[in-house]
């Protein structure tokens, strides 16, 4: 796999640094959860892949492993606000001093400088810093967060895994290892560049809700079908819209024009009609195959079952059987093979980690002595 021989150490945190942990996993590097003593494990669930090792970093010597750690490593990701790390001694300029080719890739909601760099904040509060709040909701109510994954996994987790990308691809010309300043608030930004650079060709004009992306149009929204389930129209080009109008039975010269924004409140009406007069089932039949950029809303307990993701084998199984999307994207000669065993125990890796870093049996014996770590022993079943 593309990142095989890359050692990650990544200390525990809550969704954005596991996914970023997981993907680099999925691409083959070696990574090494650093988790706290009684810690429940990973609540975010994205352990595949990974290996756990409970360490005690507010003692000097629990910090002390860690910078061995990292001293045989290649990536160090942490996702602590600005100044945790510098308070245990483990900040970028005592790391980088010790392994001067480390990425030390640090990903924050609000990033190392600025006012907020010390605050709390969630999935939520990074959004609406980041402006792209404001944009998302429906008209005459109250902007609303889509879950949680444009700022913790796509401006956070996956932003980040980009700059960790970057920085080792750099290292191969320089040598050297840099400190990745990755953050939710810029990383939600960045994604949201075309918002931003298509502002002044009038294409978010309108209040929020009435535009032509956000669900003004009655040519890209959803409609709920006669089962009540619901169909997604993503009909813009003349040529798809035209089919959308041929598909649900209606004429296009009875209807006003396609952009006439004052007749779109009427126009999702009559859309919304016919939709209503069949099931979700009989409009993937009519539609299917036809380029009118219509597609069923599925669930996910359909999405496995749907044919084009099961032909293309998108979704994995694990050994416990929990199903999930697997990695993207697909390289053609060093594809990801994501793990099928379930997610580490806490503390389930510890010996076996610290002897791959060097530590013998008397140095783990006494760090365990000394409740610097923890060694989860797994007791295997005898009628296995």
């Amino acid at each position: 796999m593309s990142l095989r021989g890359v050692r990650v150490v990544e200390l525990a945190g809550l969704a954005p640094g596991p996914f970023c942990g997981m993907v680099l996993a999925d691409f083959g590097a070696q990574v090494v959860r650093v988790d706290r003593p009684g810690s429940q494990g990973d609540v975010s669930r994205l352990g595949r892949g990974k290996r756990s090792l409970v360490l005690d970093l507010k003692q000097p010597r629990g910090a002390a492993v860690l910078r061995r750690l990292c001293a045989g490593a290649d990536v160090l990701l942490e996702p602590f606000r600005h100044g945790v790390m510098e308070n245990l001694h483990l900040g970028p300029d005592i790391m980088l001093q010790e392994n001067p080719k480390l990425i030390y890739a640090r990903l924050t909601g609000f990033g190392q400088s600025g006012s907020y760099s010390k605050s709390a904040g969630h999935d939520i509060n990074y959004l609406a810093l980041s402006g792209v709040l404001s944009k998302i909701g429906r008209s005459g109510e109250n902007p609303y967060a889509p879950l949680n994954l444009l700022a913790d996994f796509g401006g956070g987790g996956l932003m980040c895994a980009l700059g960790i990308m970057m920085a080792l691809f750099e290292r191969t010309k320089s040598g050297k290892g840099q400190v990745i300043d990755a953050n939710m608030v810029e990383g939600t930004a960045y994604l949201s560049s075309f918002l931003w650079k298509t502002e002044q060709v009038g294409l978010w004009t309108q209040p929020r809700g009435q535009n032509l992306l956000d669900g003004g149009a009655p040519f890209y929204r959803t409609y709920k079908t006669a089962d009540g389930r619901y169909m997604a129209v993503g009909a813009i080009e003349p040529q798809f819209y035209q089919l959308m109008v041929k598909g649900l039975g209606l004429k296009s010269d009875e209807l006003p024009p396609q952009m006439s924004t004052t007749d779109w409140p009427e126009m999702k009406k009559k859309f919304a009609e016919a939709f209503a007069k069949k099931t979700k089932e009989e409009w993937c039949k009519i539609f299917d195959g036809i380029d009118a950029c219509v597609t069923p809303v599925l669930t996910f307990d359909e999405v496995t079952h749907h044919s084009h993701n099961k032909g293309r084998g998108s979704f994995i199984t694990n050994e416990e059987k929990h199903v999930s999307p697997g990695p993207a994207p697909l390289l053609s000669r060093t594809p990801a093979v994501p793990s099928a065993k379930r997610d580490p125990l806490v503390g389930e890796h510890t010996e076996e980690v610290l002897k791959e870093f060097g530590f013998n049996q008397e140095e783990i014996d006494q760090l365990n002595a000394d409740r610097i770590i923890e060694n989860k022993k797994i007791k295997l079943n005898s009628n296995l």
